[in-house]
């Protein structure tokens, strides 16, 4: 059976229309020459037959819906990635919050879950998990099932700990989980602060007033006026005086908001003026 990999322009705006009306996923923003890589992707992974072919399931399908949106976001993430910006965290942005008699953190698109796990156990060392609340948010349904089942393979730890060291860790990174055939299970102490659930940083609203904002390497597949959009949704969830983190490709100089806002150091981070 023949099948072709290529999917036009025009198609992919039939396709992101088509799921905004049907399913109400909003990729209108998205940067198109990622969208359209990442369908082309698809649609030759899945061998359909025909753009038509691939229309209807991905319009018809629930289950196949699932993993379209799994396949057009990005799930690439991993524990203490760049470990400067947690040695950051570490040092001098979750201390400064230590005044605040309670934490509240977002960590928009958290994908699978690595991040959000990677902060508790700094705040842990900080002691200052007791008192923290992470709120883990993700379009895709499925990567935050994985996320809240705090699981992730065993093969990975090597690379973690050498990434928590880096990012000023001082204790055996292996205390925090247990094995598990061949994953690694992280401590329930850690999951206990955690909050998942699906939240779409293109249709839906704030939902609460955060210390600090983590949206790392996720903003720069939107477009320009979405970014901006984004960023608006951050300052109405952000108090005064709290942080906002982003990912190294990314920032919100140029924005509406940006005269709202003070660098922090030389990395992504920015905190909100008074």
């Amino acid at each position: 059976m023949i099948y072709s990999g290529t999917i036009s322009d025009e198609q992919v705006e039939i396709l992101i229309n088509d799921v905004l009306e049907h399913h109400g996923y909003d990729f209108t923003g998205y940067s198109r020459a990622s969208l359209k890589r990442r369908l082309a992707r698809l649609y030759t992974m899945d061998k359909h037959v025909s753009f038509a072919e691939f229309r209807y399931k991905t319009l018809n399908d629930e289950i196949y819906f699932k993993q379209f949106v799994e396949g057009v976001t990005v799930n690439v993430t991993e524990m203490f990635r760049d470990p400067t910006f947690y040695s950051l965290l570490r040092e001098k942005i979750l201390p400064s919050l230590n005044t605040y008699p309670f934490i509240r953190i977002w960590l928009a698109g958290c994908s699978t879950g690595e991040e959000a796990y990677s902060i508790a156990i700094i705040l842990q060392e900080l002691n200052l998990l007791h008192k923290s609340l992470i709120y883990a948010t993700d379009i895709n349904p499925t990567v935050l099932e994985k996320a809240a089942n705090g699981m992730f393979p065993l093969s990975q730890m090597k690379n973690y700990s050498e990434n928590y060291i880096a990012s000023g860790g001082k204790k055996d990174f292996s205390s925090y989980y247990t094995a598990n055939y061949s994953l690694a299970k992280f401590a329930m102490e850690l999951k206990s602060k955690m909050i998942f659930s699906t939240h779409n940083l293109v249709s839906d609203r704030s939902f609460n007033e955060f210390q600090l904002i983590l949206c790392r390497n996720v903003l720069i597949y939107f477009d320009r006026p979405l970014q901006f959009r984004v960023f608006q949704l951050f300052d109405q969830s952000l108090e005064k005086l709290g942080y906002l983190a982003l990912g190294t490709k990314e920032t919100i100089d140029f924005s509406p908001i940006s005269s709202s806002y003070k660098k922090v150091g030389t990395d992504k981070v920015w905190r909100k003026l008074g």
